[in-house]
């Protein structure tokens, strides 16, 4: 069990977040929830004693500096952090938004960065700090319409193992965790069947008691896991499973040679 730590989590409004700040919290911890909602906040705030909020947007990065004045002063060193926040936008090849994908690289990647860049100095305050990062299994196997997405969790979980081999000397641990199919605000936008999906406290629970033994890799649900590792060792079977009921395309240009055919 995790107790009598300091823990400060990203994306805690609502979702994972939210599931894990009040959890961390009933179990002694002090947890310190941001998010960009600060009504939702301060409504966490109000469920349990144990809770300081800090709302901020991790993309902005003209307030950097103000936030991590503010961390300072609630929390001279963190025991724990957990980067939750992020953001899913699905890419429709038909009508190409190609600012999205931009828009997943900030919030994904850039986001954490900037939240690393906050609480690195005071993880190295801890006597046993621990990063958490919170990604995607949408790393594991291409979906569709998730270029943006899966590419920006991509990106994230290689800067994770990356910072894993480079703050070993300062005795920071660090795990990436990849959730699947999670019952969300963000997910209840998905038009599309999602697979062994699980609620945000069950997912919360799973991630409490696994990231508690610092493995480098927390994967959830196994089942959904497995699923893709049968994609990546048949990836045309993916391929066909994935695009079975789309009937393929032509484009102009092919349109227009046919008709002059």
């Amino acid at each position: 069990m995790i107790r009598n730590e300091v823990i400060w989590i990203t994306g805690a409004s609502s979702g994972i977040g939210k599931a894990l700040a009040l959890m961390l919290a009933k179990s002694g911890n002090k947890v310190i929830a941001s998010g960009r909602n600060s009504q939702r906040l301060e409504q966490l705030q109000r469920e349990h004693p144990n809770i300081l909020t800090l709302a901020f947007d991790v993309t902005d990065k003209e307030r950097l500096s103000e936030v991590g004045d503010a961390l300072r002063a609630m929390a001279p060193s963190l025991d724990r952090v957990i980067l939750n926040a992020g953001d899913c936008e699905y890419f429709e090849v038909s009508q190409p938004d190609w600012q999205s994908i931009e828009r997943m690289m900030q919030v994904n990647l850039v986001g954490v960065v900037n939240s690393i860049s906050l609480c690195l100095p005071l993880l190295k305050q801890a006597k046993s700090p621990h990063l958490i990062a919170v990604g995607s299994q949408a790393i594991l196997a291409p979906f569709p319409r998730a270029e943006g997405y899966g590419a920006s969790k991509a990106a994230l979980s290689y800067l994770v193992r990356s910072l894993r081999i480079d703050l070993h000397q300062y005795g920071i641990d660090v795990t990436e965790v990849l959730p699947g199919f999670v019952d969300t605000p963000l997910t209840a936008r998905n038009d599309f069947p999602m697979p062994f999906l699980l609620s945000a406290q069950q997912a919360a629970t799973q991630i409490v008691s696994r990231v508690s033994k610092r493995p480098l890799r927390v994967i959830l649900p196994r089942r959904l896991q497995l699923m893709l590792i049968v994609a990546n060792v048949f990836p045309r079977f993916w391929l066909w499973l994935n695009t079975r009921s789309k009937k393929p395309r032509c484009s102009v240009e092919q349109s227009k040679r046919s008709k002059h055919a």
